[in-house]
């Protein structure tokens, strides 16, 4: 895959850059120290777009959640994944409202590898102590985060009015919502439940619209608040 990494530390671009590289991880087409460079180069050419653009979330000038936003503006299908210090609430519900496929700490740089690689296969990467922040001290098993990092928990944070719009969905949406929950993508959900992908991309985007979501991150942390 090809990647690129925004982060104002040039260290951290260089660091990340030499393991991706040395480990066969990825391709590295550019790095960036601020969001506005980001998504200059972003779209530069088509060949300067990446498979994954990894990115930091405080940067001078344009940060990372100004850059993501003004990318999937422009191309809806853009990867991003971000690779920060900050574990704030406020910064992963808006990288998860704009539709970041995943919200990693930095903390292990071990851990980046295997996120790109499901960020590639349609997932949504989330951390567990990025899940810790959305639902609670910990999180559930089986929750969309990286592979290496189960946690358990039950639910608290989820409302009654929550628990009222999911109940009220048919069967087969609430199948499908268990299953992005998991993270799985349109296409092995596809094949778990025998059904076409644009069956479950369109009953996808009809529950997100039923229950006034924007994106399948939400869906699915609505689902493990809710049941898990």
């Amino acid at each position: 895959m090809t990647i690129a990494i925004a982060d104002d530390d040039p260290i951290v671009c260089q660091s990340l850059a030499t393991i991706m590289t040395a480990t066969h991880a990825a391709d590295v087409l550019w790095t960036a120290g601020n969001g506005a460079t980001a998504t200059t180069r972003y779209f530069d050419s088509p060949t300067s777009r990446p498979d994954v653009l990894l990115i930091d979330i405080q940067m001078p000038g344009s940060d990372g959640l100004a850059a993501a936003r003004a990318i999937l503006a422009r191309d809806p299908a853009a990867r991003i994944l971000f690779l920060t210090t900050f574990a704030d609430r406020a910064y992963i519900e808006q990288a998860i409202a704009l539709g970041a496929r995943g919200y990693l700490i930095k903390q292990d740089v071990a851990s980046v590898a295997p996120a790109l690689h499901a960020v590639m296969a349609g997932q949504i990467v989330l951390g567990a102590d990025v899940l810790g922040k959305i639902t609670g001290p910990t999180a559930p098993t089986g929750a969309p985060g990286l592979p290496h990092d189960p946690v358990t928990s039950t639910p608290d944070a989820a409302t009654d009015a929550d628990r009222m719009a999911l109940d009220a969905l048919d069967e087969r949406s609430r199948m499908i919502a268990a299953l992005v929950a998991e993270g799985l993508d349109n296409r092995d959900i596809a094949a778990r439940l025998y059904l076409s992908e644009g069956t479950v991309r369109n009953r996808i985007s009809a529950m997100l619209d039923r229950l006034g979501l924007t994106n399948r991150t939400q869906l699915a942390i609505l689902w493990i608040n809710t049941y898990r």
